[in-house]
């Protein structure tokens, strides 16, 4: 593995969940992190949750690298103009671009998409594809300045066999999933490595309220959520990629779409409590089939 000591990165929307984590993990492995997102001490963005990137620069500081917080609007291009500005000030290139772009928390609807509304499902699609369209363009020329460097598409999914419930939120990630793809031939004569990225049933601070339980008492919300036993913090992806980043034989997943489960039994990550959480075999052998989750052990996936 090689150190991140002197490596820069951006993390577009790493306000919280597993941008937060990703920019954080990154940074305990040495890396300069630019962290860009909406939502500051001075204003919250339309979400309205109290996370803030300021506090994620500063958790990646203490983590050992160096985190600089910059607000941005990733679905405005003169924003991420001002974005990339502020970046090159600081360095003349990207070593590593993780586009975890995601602002449709508020339009996710479910059931039948003609039944539902039809602005919310376009805002859908412009706070996320849109966005990260934007962000590509605007930020793949630093990446390119050096050779060799890694382009991380954070989506939900490592295939088509999930369908969450709703067209327009699967539509979005299919798509940013496919750009991790596409984007791999785009990189390869500059020696780049792209790829997508999945987390599991992510335990993330919007989640945990959604449930009504904090991280240290997650387990209550399986009496209303089984499927929530195999669960996972933002920092199991995180440490994923934070292995794969330190991979110097990384480009052998040029073009994958690759699931914290998977980069674990690569890498033989951790979850932070020093479990390995495999949604993937969880959904094949007990979702899939329509099992009931309360009758199978979940510490046999963990």
């Amino acid at each position: 593995m090689e150190s991140l000591q002197g490596k820069a990165v951006v993390v577009a929307g790493a306000t919280r969940g597993a941008g937060r984590a990703i920019a954080v993990e990154l940074g305990a492995a040495g890396a300069t992190v630019f962290v860009g997102g909406r939502s500051t001490r001075g204003r919250k963005s339309v979400i309205g949750r109290d996370e803030t990137i300021e506090e994620t620069a500063e958790l990646v500081t203490a983590a050992g690298g160096r985190g600089v917080a910059i607000r941005c609007d990733f679905t405005d291009p003169a924003d991420v103009d001002a974005f990339r500005a502020a970046v090159e000030s600081e360095v003349d290139g990207l070593d590593v671009l993780v586009d975890d772009v995601w602002g449709g928390e508020l339009d996710t609807q479910f059931g039948p998409f003609w039944e539902q509304d039809l602005t919310r499902q376009l805002r859908l699609w412009d706070n996320s594809v849109r966005a990260h369209l934007v962000t590509l363009h605007r930020l793949l020329p630093l990446l390119v300045r050096k050779p060799g460097g890694l382009l991380v598409e954070v989506t939900d999914g490592d295939n088509d066999e999930y369908y969450p419930g709703s067209l327009a939120y699967d539509s979005v990630k299919v798509a940013i999933r496919r750009f991790g793809t596409v984007l791999a031939k785009e990189l390869e004569p500059h020696g780049g490595t792209s790829v997508a990225v999945t987390p599991g049933f992510l335990r993330s601070e919007q989640m945990l309220d959604h449930f009504g339980v904090t991280e240290e008492n997650w387990r209550d919300a399986i009496a209303q959520e089984p499927h929530y036993a195999l669960s996972e913090t933002p920092y199991y992806l995180a440490r994923g990629i934070r292995a794969l980043a330190e991979d110097p034989t990384r480009n052998r997943f040029t073009g994958q779409a690759l699931a914290s489960w998977t980069l674990m039994h690569e890498y033989a990550t951790t979850d932070l409590d020093g479990s390995r959480p495999d949604w993937g075999r969880w959904y094949r052998e007990i979702v899939q089939p329509g099992k009931d989750p309360k009758e199978a052990d979940a510490s046999l996936y963990r």
